[in-house]
């Protein structure tokens, strides 16, 4: 959660919204895909410019420094994996997109989420593990000294402790708490004992809770993708596997979801509760979330209402992008990490006499 005061509330349009609570008549709902949404951005993906002839592989994780104007993203080392590279794959873009900062060569497997605290610190998520790398949550300085790592490198956690298991994203509270995604693979698993929940920390990384479990019901997880935190301190969950968004309290209580922002990679909550969820998977078949397709959804937590859906549509994705992470910057500059076809940097500004 980033300050700027966005645009997407004074562009609304009417859809329905559907906000489900336990024990509701709407908990058997599903609306229907929300495709035709306008879209009142246009998109380019020459922005972001690696330093020597490097060129993007996939990306997940992006956030925006503090001055709201810099952009921080990782890059999968030219691949989708930086298990046998040396490359850094966290960097941070000024303005124009020139890379001014990076770091974190030969540390990651598989760098995935990626947040920055209100210090500037940067936390990123490693997803995969082995050899002694990897299961972790590293916080680094804005200048790449470890500060603090959750989990043990290499060291797959169960479930029920401190120990984490491919983590996906991270999150800070006002208070320096830490919420982590843990578990990567229940979207595509059957076992009920797969990892898939939050695990909460303090500042100091002090293990405090957990909260989750394998499911669909109310409260579980089907890979806990993207965590994000809103005005009211409440915990928004891209539960990727369930197609949804679930909204807790910050000790775990289980609040409801909303299923109409489709299958959620990719939050980012602006200080006016304004959301942007990236959708990276429904166009790749019609099983994951039939008849939904990928892009970003923008609408407004305070109302549950998807407003608009950006295509991010550029010369190499003619008919759309599918960003997994995503980001704004203090202009209002829309950021799409793109995880597939080589991967690339969307950058989406709202179109010249729209207001």
């Amino acid at each position: 959660m980033n300050a700027w005061t966005g645009t997407a509330s004074t562009l609304a349009v009417v859809v329905i919204a559907v906000i489900i609570v336990p024990g509701s008549d709407l908990a058997a709902q599903i609306p229907a895909p929300l495709n035709d949404l306008p879209n009142p951005y246009e998109s380019v993906d020459d922005w972001g410019k690696l330093p020597d002839m490097r060129q993007w592989g996939s990306t997940a994780g992006v956030d925006i420094d503090p001055d709201g104007v810099h952009l921080w993203a990782i890059d999968r080392c030219g691949g989708n994996s930086c298990a046998d590279s040396d490359l850094d794959p966290i960097l941070k873009f000024d303005p124009t997109g020139r890379v001014v900062t990076s770091f974190g060569g030969g540390m990651l497997l598989f760098p995935h989420g990626l947040h920055v605290d209100r210090e500037g610190n940067v936390w990123v998520t490693d997803a995969q593990g082995g050899e002694g790398r990897g299961h972790v949550v590293i916080k680094f300085s804005p200048e790449g000294e470890v500060l603090l790592t959750l989990g043990q490198p290499g060291v797959a956690g169960n479930g029920t402790n401190h120990l984490l298991e491919t983590p996906c994203d991270v999150v800070t509270d006002l208070a320096g708490n830490i919420y982590v995604g843990d578990g990567h693979g229940g979207q595509s698993s059957d076992d009920p004992s797969t990892v898939a929940r939050i695990v909460k920390f303090d500042r100091h990384g002090n293990y405090i809770t957990h909260w989750g479990g394998w499911g669909s019901g109310p409260g579980q997880m089907r890979t806990p993708h993207a965590v994000d935190i809103d005005s009211q301190n409440r915990l928004i969950v891209g539960d990727r596997g369930n197609n949804r968004l679930q909204i807790f309290e910050l000790d775990g209580t289980y609040i409801g979801e909303l299923k109409q922002f489709s299958r959620p990679s990719g939050i980012y909550i602006d200080d006016n509760d304004i959301i942007y969820v990236a959708d990276s998977e429904s166009q790749f078949d019609n099983e994951r979330n039939p008849g939904w397709i990928t892009g970003i959804r923008v609408g407004s937590l305070s109302d549950g209402v998807a407003d608009f859906r950006i295509t991010g549509a550029v010369e190499a994705y003619p008919d759309g992008s599918n960003p997994e992470g995503v980001a704004v910057d203090a202009m209002g500059n829309v950021y799409g990490a793109v995880v597939s076809g080589g991967g690339a940097m969307v950058r989406s500004s709202v179109k010249s006499g729209v207001r």
